[in-house]
């Protein structure tokens, strides 16, 4: 009997092709299947944050996201009679190699993607679909369906849905997926705009809601996202309608024109019961789907991706007890419910019909805004929150801190920043990172050597001396997806031999 699979990846969006990128650089034995014939051409997702940049980079294909889109640093908010200029991110970002929010199509995210797993031989086999799943002892089986009706039944040992909403591995695992869906249409659409300054994000704030205009490039060089006026007719998406709305909500002589894509659509602020059931998995919109604001939703899901990905696949390969899957739900669900709160609230405040809120949302907000971002504290965590560098997973099981943590500097479940520049980079390869702060002659080969002893090949040790993230003699573990695992002051590695014990024994022979 053909052994099964390691793991089938269902779904080859933004979510999935980060999740088979990961699994291929740990040699995982995989499929990845999209019952869709080809990848997306519309710009849907367009926003990718700081820290999804720094988290594809290992892969090498960062460089390329940026080369194709627009990192844009401006916010024009235009209200009656004067246009109130603020930054998008300008402080708290001081440690990331990506100090913007990366304006890039949905498109063009799976255009890199793909290609870097082309690259990588790894066969995306589209018009494939999953109809059919079922538990059998220690694996599950999994009916395929192709496009000309031909099927076929593969066994995994784990199945993750990065399918979508309307997730087929979330439904026959029999998770839940709770929330509501909000009243108001949106029409969204890819094309040109005369009369707007480029290179910036451009907010009309009115009392019927919000009009957006997005610096994008490619297929169209805007996306415009507006909301239906209340009371008007469901009718058809056309050019004339978005222009009439836009001379409604702008009051300015903005000529919209050559569109790309139109469509409407509502929205829906949803997530998983849970991220984990068994053998099945959720990453990405099959966890949680919500508004778009603050361009959360693809980020959220490929990083869904790299926190799971490495873990699959060294407990695949008997490098990591199983245990080590438990902390994806322990990890990432927090996150998917502070997204789910963070855009609910950002969309209320955005779009209630309320006398109050709106009050505050067309009166209040644009002139107190400017003022509060005149405060760096508050701006900063704005934008740490925002751009995703303020995710930690310092609860998580697989992260400890030391008998003695570090008085200052990163501690563990936080992400590795990128000071002095370059670290990151350093530390981008495959496995987990030892980083040593201090004069070099406190770290004696042997001891090092015994701790990393058996799991060398997926240990590597970095000598930082004064160039670190700690300002004393301390020593750290980062884990693959580029969070500290372990951390403690001194050069004592009793604590660091334990951890790696534990989440990474040493192979024997």
């Amino acid at each position: 009997m053909t052994a099964p699979l390691d793991v089938l990846v269902v779904g080859a969006g933004p979510t999935g092709l980060a999740l088979a990128a990961q699994l291929r650089t740990y040699r995982a034995d995989f499929r990845i299947v999209d019952r869709s014939l080809d990848r997306v051409h519309e710009s849907r997702a367009l926003g990718v944050q700081p820290r999804t940049l720094e988290a594809l980079a290992g892969f090498g294909v960062t460089d390329e996201l940026v080369a194709r889109g627009n990192p844009a640093m401006r916010l024009r908010m235009h209200l009656p009679g004067r246009v109130v200029r603020m930054p998008l991110f300008d402080i708290g970002l001081a440690d990331t190699a990506y100090p913007f929010l990366l304006f890039l199509s949905q498109a063009e995210t799976e255009s890199v993607l793909a290609e870097h797993l082309a690259g990588q031989d790894v066969a995306l086999e589209r018009g494939t679909e999953l109809v059919h799943l079922e538990r059998t002892g220690s694996s599950v089986s999994c009916r395929l369906r192709r496009g000309d009706g031909t099927e076929e039944t593969v066994e995994a040992r784990y199945v993750v849905g990065c399918d979508g909403a309307h997730s087929t591995v979330r439904a026959q695992a029999g998770i839940g997926f709770e929330g509501h869906a909000y009243p108001q249409t949106f029409l969204l659409a890819d094309l040109d705009v005369d009369g707007l300054e480029a290179g910036a994000v451009h907010t009309y704030m009115t009392g019927s809601g919000m009009l957006f205009f997005f610096p994008l490039g490619s297929p169209a060089p805007w996306r415009v996202l507006a909301m239906r006026p209340p009371g008007a007719p469901q009718a058809e998406v056309t050019l004339g309608l978005l222009q009439e709305i836009a001379d409604a909500y702008t009051g300015d002589r903005l000529v919209l024109r050559d569109p790309v894509w139109m469509t409407d659509f509502r929205l829906h602020n949803r997530g998983a019961a849970h991220h984990r059931s068994g053998p099945f998995f959720l990453a990405g919109d099959a966890a949680h789907i919500h508004s778009p604001a603050g361009a959360q939703g693809m980020n959220t899901g490929i990083q869904d991706a790299l926190n799971l990905g490495w873990k699959l696949a060294l407990v695949c390969d008997g490098r990591a007890p199983e245990e080590l899957l438990e902390t994806y739900e322990a990890e990432r669900a927090p996150v998917g419910r502070s997204v789910l709160r963070f855009t609910d609230r950002a969309f209320t405040l955005a779009t209630s019909g309320n006398p109050v809120i709106r009050f505050a949302r067309t009166r209040l907000a644009p002139r107190l805004a400017p003022l509060a971002l005149r405060a760096s504290g508050p701006r900063g965590l704005v934008f740490r929150t925002v751009s995703e560098l303020g995710i930690h997973y310092r609860r998580s099981p697989a992260t400890t801190g030391g008998s003695r943590p570090p008085r200052r500097g990163p501690r563990a479940g936080d992400r590795l920043p990128d000071l002095p520049r370059g670290l990151q980079a350093r530390t981008a390869g495959p496995g987990w990172h030892l980083l040593l702060s201090g004069p070099p002659a406190l770290w004696s080969d042997e001891p090092l050597a015994s701790v990393v002893r058996g799991r060398d090949d997926l240990v590597g040790v970095h000598r930082l001396g004064g160039k670190s993230p700690w300002p004393s003699v301390a020593h750290g573990l980062v884990r693959p997806d580029g969070y500290f695992g372990y951390v403690s002051r001194g050069a004592h590695l009793e604590g660091l031999r334990e951890y790696l014990d534990h989440w990474l024994p040493a192979q024997q022979g």
